[in-house]
């Protein structure tokens, strides 16, 4: 892949008031174009400055009009992020600030970097391989404690390090085949064929546990599809609205308000849960009613959880029972019995008969509504930061759809490798599926990746990083 000569700088900071804001740098010509418009009070020149440490100064304007006082900072290659000379300016956090310091930057032969550019070119000097690269914007984007540790430990290479030995034992078994196309009048050792035999089933044994445990690691970055539903007016919004803490949905006193679902994420302990409010379950002869009707049996079709606010204060009714019994039976279920500020009418053993968990909450004062963060976290002890998992965390697990793509197809490979070695097949055919597994694991680390893909990729970071 071809590694650009050009320099590039941007904002990496975001375009928000704060109070910091930096411009970053990067390539050949960095010092050169920084060191025009920086004036250090100590008199250094950014080109004798030493690698990481902070210069304070004056950064100014073309024209020598003053900017802003800020701090600056040098990196030379090959010692920094982006394994290029780079230098960042730490300036007061006002955008009109940061884009003016930009603009000026730009006028010494700079151009804008692109998406995630600074970390492409990171991958591409290798300073980052691409599971590495791919870590840094799911650590951005982590939502929760648990996913955030997990992305750093894959930033600090855990899965690269994973699919290294992997790919060292697969170089390995390749070698001796070769050896044995090679020289075809030579027997093979047959304790080595058991030996590698057992090394694959070995591999293809670790590539599976990760891909089994894939879709439940998703929800560590995506959050837990949580559905809300019940029949009209039980108070689904009105909990939605409460879990949130502001009102994010109507709420009125007419049945059928809800006509759409309604999704917004929320944070319980260590669990992300994304909220699906939906319309109420109900036979309807209104048009527009039943379609909201229709998203939400779709929505309960794709839920990891189910939330069934009941009305305390009313007698079951059919449609209670018709909701519950729309849930499918594996899919982890709580009763909410809402409205626990009035006078209670469903009994304990009416709620004991549902047959699922249950918790009595008000969505009108927010009592109760502790009960039900504890309720969901023990459902999810997975997620709990002191739970017998919490070693894997160190960044193995696999949230990536890409690379579990990819790990899917290495997989395959080496089954159709076990397959040949028990079938006592020529060498070679047994060679095509390790080199097959060999060339597909460089997918992950980037060692073998086409460039389109490689662009797309980093199509998903933010300008600045």
């Amino acid at each position: 892949m071809n590694i650009s000569s050009d320099t590039i700088a941007a904002i990496a900071t975001g375009n928000v008031v704060s109070a910091i804001g930096i411009v970053r740098i990067s390539g050949p010509d960095s010092l050169t174009a920084a060191d025009s418009i920086f004036r250090a009070t100590n008199s250094t020149s950014l080109k004798d400055a030493e690698n990481r440490r902070l210069y304070y100064g004056e950064i100014c304007n073309y024209d020598g009009s003053l900017i802003d006082l800020c701090l600056c900072t040098v990196s030379r290659a090959p010692e920094s992020y982006t394994g290029e000379d780079t230098v960042e300016f730490h300036c007061h956090g006002s955008p009109i600030v940061l884009a003016e310091v930009l603009e000026t930057i730009f006028k010494q032969g700079v151009r804008q970097a692109l998406p995630g550019e600074f970390t492409k070119r990171a991958f591409l000097n290798g300073k980052l391989d691409l599971a590495q690269a791919e870590a840094v914007i799911d650590l951005i984007e982590s939502e929760t404690p648990i996913g955030a540790r997990n992305a750093a430990g894959q930033l600090r290479g855990t899965i690269s390090l994973k699919m290294e030995a992997i790919y060292n034992s697969l170089v390995d078994i390749m070698a001796h085949f070769h050896a044995v196309v090679d020289y075809p009048d030579e027997d093979i050792d047959e304790f080595k064929v058991s030996s590698y035999l057992s090394t694959l089933q070995d591999v293809e044994s670790e590539l599976h546990q990760m891909l089994e445990a894939h879709e439940r690691n998703k929800v560590l970055r995506d959050g837990l599809p949580t559905v809300i539903i019940g029949r009209p007016n039980t108070g689904k919004s009105s909990l939605l609205n409460a879990l949130l803490g502001y009102d994010r949905a109507i709420v009125t006193d007419v049945a059928g308000t809800t006509r759409d679902t309604v999704e917004e994420k929320i944070l319980i302990g260590n669990v992300l849960l994304r909220l699906v409010d939906t319309a109420g379950l109900r036979k309807t002869d209104d048009s527009v009613e039943k379609l909201g009707v229709e998203r939400a049996h779709a929505a309960i079709n794709t839920a990891r959880l189910i939330l069934l606010v009941l009305d305390g204060s009313e007698k079951l009714q059919h449609e209670d029972y018709d909701a519950l019994r729309s849930i499918p039976p594996e899919v982890p279920k709580i009763a909410v019995v809402n409205k626990s500020d009035l006078p209670a009418v469903i009994s304990e053993a009416e709620l004991k008969e549902l047959g699922i968990d249950n918790c009595k909450i008000s969505a009108l004062s927010g009592e109760g509504l502790n009960s039900l963060d504890v309720e969901i976290q023990k459902m999810f002890p997975e997620f709990g930061l002191s739970s017998p998992i919490e070693k894997p965390f160190s960044g193995e697990l696999i949230t990536n759809t890409r690379q579990a793509e990819v790990i899917s197809r290495v997989a395959e490979s080496i089954r159709s490798a076990i397959a040949a070695l028990t079938a006592s097949v020529t060498p070679d055919a047994v060679l095509t599926d390790i080199e097959s597994a060999i060339s597909t694991i460089g997918e992950i680390t980037g060692k073998t990746m086409r460039e389109d893909i490689v662009a797309t990729i980093f199509e998903r970071f933010c300008v600045g990083k």
